[in-house]
């Protein structure tokens, strides 16, 4: 186990430059199987998951060079098209090898795929898009796909916008023949990222941002050289760190268009922040202070899909808000396990009530004291840092191994910002 060694009480100030988004790496990584030819992909993000799936590429047969961020990858061929059991269960994303391997070699078998513990996350659409566009599945221990010839193109209709769903659909329909159509799918910008990367690859897609996508099929995809953008979660961690310590930041590498959504809630936390071309700023010395809705009622946040406010922003907004002045509730609606890590601010004292698996009321501005704690998913993890490093006194965050699977080089960039933060028994630290 590693852990965190947190020193509370710092003052947050100076300039970051986020890493490359794991969102869209992790995607890119099982779509890169789609050609035998070389991808460059530049700003990946040497992080625990994208050495994960670049140990499952591997195994499928993959060779690859990763190093300073640039990866460097060719499948010739596909060796295996099985993903084992002990790799399908490293991450999420696992489930996404499906799509290239049957696109592929006609047939994959996969075990269900691991990730984060934050409630029930249905593989529904996964199967649903596989299934309806020619694949035959069966269904025991593992998933088991197979085909007959390529994959036929048609319209398809999600029942939630799951993102990796829309990832896996528009993965296998890129070598389809024919169209398909997408509706309700996903718009998230690591989404947009993929079909960029594709596109580049030969891929004929549009309306990647919006609810409805169209995949014209090719026959074959070819090489590319494609660089990544910043991650649009890692930024948004670095300012909700420098409004609950009251200090100062500036994150670079940055898109305007990705924070608008998050702008509006830190504007409903009397939170200021500057949107710039390629960077975004936190002015220090703020005191916030909770703006109440129309008519004096306690303001409600809620996340939803793009570019509704992003579920993986919860956790390090919620611990902001502990240091705001006023009350407000935060609503969870699609992870019902995420909003249980507010135990954890409780019992350092925060002014929290957890209404339901779905909601939490916080009223601030609250005294945090350090405690000893463990790190139950990647965001709440980092909103275990967040915490910590407002809070009065030390702190040790237990389970960090979960924070490194989406945050690169954590640890030297907080202590660039003047954080004091320490790292122990990281001899086995995994990184290419």
């Amino acid at each position: 186990m590693y852990y965190l060694n947190v020193k509370g009480g710092a003052k947050i100030s100076g300039e970051v430059t986020v890493s490359g988004n794991k969102n869209a790496a992790l995607p890119m990584i099982a779509a890169l199987l789609l050609t035998d030819q070389e991808v460059i992909l530049h700003n990946v993000p040497n992080i625990l998951d994208v050495c994960s799936m670049l140990d499952i590429a591997g195994e499928l047969g993959a060779e690859f060079t990763f190093e300073k961020n640039i990866l460097r990858f060719r499948c010739t061929k596909i060796i295996t098209t099985t993903v084992s059991r002990e790799m399908s269960s490293r991450n999420r994303t696992s489930i996404l090898f499906a799509a290239p391997l049957i696109a592929r070699c006609g047939k994959a078998e996969l075990y269900p795929p691991g990730g984060d513990v934050i409630g029930r996350r249905r593989l529904d659409g996964h199967f649903y898009g596989l299934i309806k566009l020619g694949a035959k599945m069966t269904s025991d221990s593992t998933y088991s796909f197979s085909t007959e010839g390529r994959l036929l193109g048609r319209e398809l209709f999600l029942d939630e916008a799951s993102v990796t769903a829309t990832e896996q659909i528009i993965i296998a329909a890129v070598t389809a023949k024919g169209v398909t159509t997408l509706f309700n799918a996903a718009g998230e910008p690591h989404v947009c990222d993929l079909v960029q990367l594709l596109n580049e690859m030969g891929a004929r897609i549009s309306g990647a941002g919006t609810n409805t996508i169209t995949i014209e099929g090719v026959e074959k995809l070819h090489g590319a050289e494609y660089t990544i953008n910043g991650d649009h979660i890692e930024a948004a961690s670095f300012l909700s760190l420098a409004a609950a310590t009251g200090g100062e930041v500036t994150v670079h590498g940055t898109i305007p268009r990705h924070y608008w959504m998050m702008h509006r809630v830190f504007e409903r936390m009397g939170i200021e922040v500057q949107l710039n071309s390629n960077h975004l700023h936190l002015p220090g010395g703020q005191i916030p202070s909770i703006q109440s809705d129309f008519g004096g009622h306690i303001p409600q946040i809620s996340d939803g899909p793009w570019p509704q406010f992003p579920s993986d922003m919860m956790s390090c907004t919620i611990v902001a808000a502990t240091q705001c002045q006023g009350t407000v509730m935060f609503f969870e609606k699609m992870f019902e396990s995420r909003i249980y890590f507010a135990d954890r601010l409780i019992s350092m004292g925060a002014n929290a009530i957890v209404c339901d698996p779905h909601r939490v009321v916080i009223t601030g501005k609250a005294q945090l004291h350090g405690v000893t704690m463990s790190s139950p998913d990647i965001r709440a993890g980092m909103a275990m840092v967040i915490a910590a490093l407002c809070a009065k006194g030390d702190s040790q965050i237990n389970s960090a191994e979960v924070i490194f699977r989406g945050y690169e080089d954590l640890v030297e960039k907080l202590t660039t910002l003047g954080a004091e933060i320490s790292v122990g028994k990281l001899n086995d630290y995994r990184v290419y």
